[in-house]
């Protein structure tokens, strides 16, 4: 039996690392050159109330804080879209908000919560990123916030036999490799210097957990805990209107830090790029006319026929072209006129003064044959 349960835990383990991998293979390659999206997740909803105060519901608290973080970005930074996971009080599960995400190509992720502890002198804001935790009281935080599967249909199906509540289930994270952790610790580190510095609470510092809603997102993702709802004082001011005002905009600034520097830094790679390939041989396309054992004298032969002639030594041999552009459509435009007067001539590539196969040519320029 016990032997059965390991097989069938390692099985477990293998099937969600190859599902993250997949989910995450290939972002580079397709990387946003300007923060264009973000995507706003208020969490719980509908028949998940999340944590519960004395006077209060976390999936309110949030919902209300998302809106009001979706709507300055909106004023302030119209160029960036915003996208909600939900923006009524329904019922959305973890793996369909990841979804979400990655259907809108999203640049951020975004997940808003509120805590809750057995110890109600506890208060603060954190925020955490996808790992594996390093505290117990960190994988209290994941248990929580992922027991909400239990509510979904055939949750264990859809995360593959997770169980929220057993802690070996979370060995999972401690073998995943999250592409984006320096960009989602960037933007958490942000949100929790507005938090201290602008919005004056208590920093408990930026973490990390195993959080299945974040476990998918094929971009940088944070998941903010605004504070605790079995702290009564904290739990007052997050459900006021001044608080989720605060918080909203505390989180806002973090998201137009985070887009400044991810802009700053795209614009700096695309001059890098520029710079490069403009230190790069420049791709040549001319059509070859003649070959000859002997250097052709000129004002005759080939000479005659063309004004423009260009020869190179390949081997033994001296071959002679005509034109010269950089685009492939034009000089076989070009090449039919030429064929009138040589009917073997034929196109040739060149990288600054070598000679290349054409193939080669149009890969390096991006192009198909």
């Amino acid at each position: 039996m016990t032997i059965n349960l390991f097989k069938t835990r390692h099985a477990i383990l293998v099937s969600l690392c190859v599902l993250f991998l997949f989910n995450t293979s290939g972002v580079f390659a397709q990387e946003s050159i300007q923060f264009k999206t973000v995507v706003i997740d208020a969490g719980h909803g509908g028949k998940d109330p999340g944590a519960i105060g004395k006077a209060s519901k976390e999936k309110d608290i949030v919902l209300n804080v998302a809106l009001k973080l979706g709507a300055y970005i909106n004023e302030y930074l119209p160029d960036v879209k915003v996208v909600y996971t939900r923006k009524t009080d329904v019922f959305i599960p973890l793996n369909k908000r990841a979804e979400i995400a990655n259907k809108s190509d999203a640049d951020l992720f975004i997940s808003i919560h509120a805590n809750a502890i057995s110890t109600p002198k506890i208060y603060g804001a954190e925020t955490f990123v996808l790992g594996l935790h390093r505290t117990k009281e960190n994988l209290e935080v994941a248990k929580l916030e992922n027991s909400v599967i239990v509510l979904e249909d055939d949750y264990t199906a859809t995360y593959e036999g997770f169980d929220p509540n057993v802690s070996e289930s979370y060995i999972i994270f401690e073998l995943m490799q999250n592409v984006h952790i320096d960009q989602s610790i960037q933007m958490a580190s942000l949100v929790q210097n507005q938090f201290k510095e602008r919005v004056g609470r208590r920093d408990r510092g930026v973490k990390q957990a195993g959080f299945l809603v974040l476990r998918k997102a094929s971009m940088p993702s944070v998941l903010v805990e605004l504070g605790f709802l079995t702290n009564s004082s904290e739990e007052k001011f997050m459900a006021s209107e001044k608080g989720q005002t605060y918080m909203a905009s505390a989180i806002f600034r973090a998201v137009r830090d985070y887009k400044l520097e991810f802009d700053s830094k795209s614009k700096m790679g695309d001059i890098a790029r520029k710079a490069a390939e403009s230190e790069m041989p420049k791709i040549n396309y001319r059509i070859q006319i003649a070959s000859s054992k002997r250097k052709i004298k000129e004002g005759t032969q080939v000479y005659k026929k063309f004004d423009d002639i260009w020869f190179y030594k390949d081997g033994e041999r001296f071959k002679y072209t005509t034109g010269c552009t950089s685009d492939y459509n034009v000089i076989l435009d070009s090449l039919s006129n030429v064929r009138n007067v040589i009917s073997d001539a034929f196109v040739v590539a060149f990288r600054g003064d070598n000679k290349i196969s054409i193939s080669e040519a149009r890969n390096l320029q991006g192009q198909k044959n």
